[in-house]
C-alpha cells in the first residue's frame, strides 16, 4: 500500500524565496485554468446547440504554454512541472465536481493554502535531504525513510515549510485478536467498549479566547501594512498549533485502536447533517470525526486489523446492552441509560460502545438464521 510522509523543512532564505516563486506560478496556473474553464461551461449553458468539449488537463497545459507563459517570463524560473500538477490537480477537482461528491473549484489567494507539487528528479540524498528539481538540494529537520519517489508536494503552513511524498511499503500482519467498538461524542473524544474513556484535546476550546482576541485587535489594521502582516502571522501560527494539537491526539488513539485489535467496529456518523446543529458545531468540528474515521481506515489496513463501519441508523445509544431492549426516545440531555425492562443503568457513550461491539455477533446470528431459513426451504 502507498504510505504518505511529511516533515518540516530546514530553509535558508533563497530557498524561501524559490519556494514563494513555485506557489505563485501554481496559484496563477490554476486561477487561469479555473476562469477558462468556467467560461467554457457559461458558453455550453447559454448555447447548447454550438457546446465546446470541456478540456483535458494536457489541452489547458497546451493553451497554458502558447498563450500564459510565452508571455509571462518568470514561468521560466520555476519547474515546468509546477503549472502542470496544478492544472491536473484543478481537472481532478472539475471532475469530483461533476461527480457531486465535491463542490465548484474556487480561485486560490496569495497567502492562503500555498502548495505546490514537483515530478522529475525527486530523490532522497542521505539520512536528512532530498533533491528536488531546479530548487536542488533541501534539508529536513528529521531522518527520511530512504524510499524512492517520483513527486513530491510543497506546503506552507504560517512561517514554516513542510515537504510530502509517497512510497510503496508492506503491510503488517499483527497479531492481535478481539473485537472493539467506539463511539464517538463530544464530551468525550471516543468510548471503547472496554470501559476506556478518551477525552481529546479539545484544542479550538482551549485556545478559542486567546484566537478571539488577536482577531479582535487585528480589526483595524491598514490591511497591506507591516502590523497586519506581523498579526496575521500570528494568527496563522495560533492556528497551526491548534491543528497540530488535534492531528497528534487522533494519530495516537487510532494507532493504538489499529495496533491492538483485530476488530474495531464505528458508526457511519452524518457529521455534515450534524454540523447543522449550530450550538453543537463548533464541537463536533474540534474532534475531528472525518479525520479520525481516515486516520483509522488506512492503518487497520497498514497494521492488518478489520475495520467494520455499522449503519448510522443502527439504533446504538437506545438499546440496553444487557437486554437488548430498545428505547423509544433517548434525548441528547440524558448522559445515562436507564433500561425500563430490566432497570439497567449504564453510562451512554458506554452502552453504546458496547452495542456496536456486539452488533457483528448479532449480525452474524441473523445471517446463521436466514441460511438456515434457506437451507429448509
Amino acid at each position: 500500500m502507498l504510505l504518505g510522509f511529511k516533515t518540516e523543512l530546514k530553509l535558508n532564505n533563497q530557498q524561501r524565496t524559490a519556494l514563494m516563486k513555485h506557489c505563485g506560478v501554481a496559484r496563477h496556473a490554476w486561477n487561469w485554468g479555473l476562469g477558462l474553464t468556467k467560461q467554457i461551461l457559461d458558453h455550453n449553458k447559454i448555447n447548447p446547440d454550438s457546446k465546446i468539449k470541456f478540456p483535458s488537463a494536457i489541452d489547458l497545459h497546451k493553451w497554458l504554454v502558447a498563450l500564459v507563459k510565452s508571455e509571462n517570463e518568470w514561468y521560466y524560473e520555476v519547474s515546468k512541472s509546477t503549472p502542470q500538477q496544478a492544472l491536473m490537480a484543478l481537472r481532478e477537482s472539475w471532475k469530483r465536481c461533476f461527480n457531486k461528491t465535491a463542490g465548484v473549484p474556487k480561485f486560490k489567494k496569495k497567502g492562503r493554502r500555498d502548495s505546490f507539487t514537483l515530478e522529475g528528479t525527486v530523490k532522497i540524498c542521505g539520512n536528512n535531504k532530498i533533491q528536488v528539481p531546479v530548487i536542488g538540494v533541501l534539508k529536513t529537520y528529521e531522518r527520511l525513510p530512504q524510499v524512492s519517489t517520483k513527486s513530491a508536494t510543497i506546503s506552507r503552513q504560517a512561517d514554516r515549510w513542510f515537504i510530502s511524498f509517497r512510497f510503496e511499503v508492506d503491510t503488517q500482519e499483527l497479531n492481535h485478536a478481539g473485537v472493539v467498538g467506539v463511539d464517538l461524542g463530544v464530551k468525550a473524544l471516543a468510548t471503547l467498549s472496554t470501559g476506556e474513556v478518551v477525552t481529546g484535546a479539545k484544542s479550538y476550546k482551549k485556545n478559542e479566547s486567546k484566537l478571539s482576541r488577536m482577531q479582535w485587535l487585528n480589526r483595524h489594521k491598514i490591511i497591506g501594512s507591516a502590523n497586519w502582516k506581523k498579526a496575521q502571522m500570528q494568527i496563522a501560527r495560533l492556528h497551526r498549533k491548534i491543528a497540530n494539537i488535534r492531528k497528534d491526539t487522533l494519530h495516537k488513539l487510532t494507532t493504538l485502536l489499529a495496533k491492538n485489535h483485530g476488530t474495531i467496529v464505528i458508526e457511519n456518523l452524518n457529521v455534515s447533517g450534524m454540523l447543522t446543529n449550530h450550538k453543537l458545531a463548533a464541537s463536533i468540528a474540534d474532534m475531528s470525526f472525518f479525520e479520525f474515521r481516515r486516520q483509522l481506515t488506512y492503518k487497520c489496513e497498514l497494521y492488518g486489523s478489520k475495520l467494520v463501519v455499522v449503519d448510522r441508523w443502527f439504533p446504538s445509544s437506545k438499546t440496553c446492552s444487557n437486554c437488548r431492549t430498545k428505547k423509544e426516545t433517548l434525548t441528547l440531555n440524558e448522559r445515562v441509560f436507564e433500561c425500563g425492562h430490566c432497570g439497567f443503568v449504564i453510562d451512554r457513550d458506554l452502552n453504546a460502545a458496547i452495542n456496536l461491539s456486539a452488533s457483528l455477533k448479532v449480525d452474524g446470528e441473523r445471517s446463521r438464521t436466514v441460511n438456515l431459513k434457506n437451507a429448509v426451504s
